[in-house]
């Protein structure tokens, strides 16, 4: 297989852990990235990035962030793109009637209201901080400073989240892309954008789709695979997702990037 860029996933497809690589995907990915280069895309944060670039000796290409909302170089701001703002505070009242908390996200800024079992979970997962504070009072910060979400993560329990999905569905799909995390997670970003459009918009004038291969494991992968010149999903990826691959590779937590990496590149 010849291709000129790499993609990946994080979560699920390129880590073999929850928050890391294993020795043998830095290995791999050493072996091609000066044959190919590397972009790592992911619904994560700039900083819960960074440090797996640093890992995989990337750090000079760029990331793609929030699914696509945010297109990082180093410090260079490459694209920007984050939700409506009345569809924030829309997706906000809908979230306190179902009571159900929101992560919100706006380039290297992390609000939640209080400490719980997901976000420690999010914290040791990603290496990142969050600051806590009411929601209310961020969108009122946020309103001031004329700025919005990249990203918005709900998180609820599954019967929450089993009723408000199809209410955010039906009043504010126009406006963003709903993606269903897990059962109980629910992820939120700008609707003109994902993964793939963020992929087209670093391509270079002698680059096409034709020349990436990528890997992925959730919904927001499907489209990155359909599209580029080779989709492969890990063995763990939804079924949806296979059906939509090229090929299938191992599990994560078997380095099934790493593996397909060695038999194919």
């Amino acid at each position: 297989m010849d291709y000129k860029i790499l993609c990946s996933d994080l979560d699920g497809t390129l880590l073999s852990t929850k928050s890391d690589v294993s020795d043998f995907t830095i290995s791999e990915i050493y072996r091609v990235k000066e044959q190919l280069k590397v972009l790592l895309v992911s619904a994560r944060m700039p900083q819960s990035m960074v440090y797996l670039q640093e890992r995989l000796g990337i750090i000079s290409q760029p990331i793609i962030c929030y699914n696509g909302a945010l297109i990082l170089q180093g410090t260079k701001e490459l694209f920007s793109e984050v939700i409506n703002f009345k569809a924030l505070v829309k997706t906000f009242e809908l979230a306190k009637a179902h009571q159900i908390k929101l992560g919100l996200y706006h380039n290297q800024e992390w609000y939640v209201e209080h400490r719980s079992e997901r976000v420690e979970k999010e914290i040791n997962h990603t290496r990142s901080q969050p600051i806590f504070r009411p929601t209310s009072i961020t969108l009122s910060d946020w309103k001031k400073r004329n700025i919005s979400a990249h990203k918005i993560m709900l998180m609820g329990t599954k019967t929450s989240s089993d009723a408000i999905f199809p209410l955010l569905t039906a009043a504010l799909s126009e406006q963003m892309n709903i993606y269903r995390s897990n059962d109980t997670l629910i992820e939120l970003a700008p609707k003109t954008v994902s993964k793939l459009s963020a992929i087209q918009l670093l391509l270079s004038s002698d680059e096409s789709l034709i020349d990436v291969i990528s890997f992925g494991d959730n919904y927001n992968d499907m489209e990155m695979l359909q599209h580029c010149g080779c989709g492969v999903a890990v063995g763990n990826a939804r079924e949806e997702v296979k059906l939509v691959a090229n090929h299938i590779t191992l599990k994560n937590t078997e380095h099934g990037v790493a593996k397909f990496i060695q038999q194919h590149l």
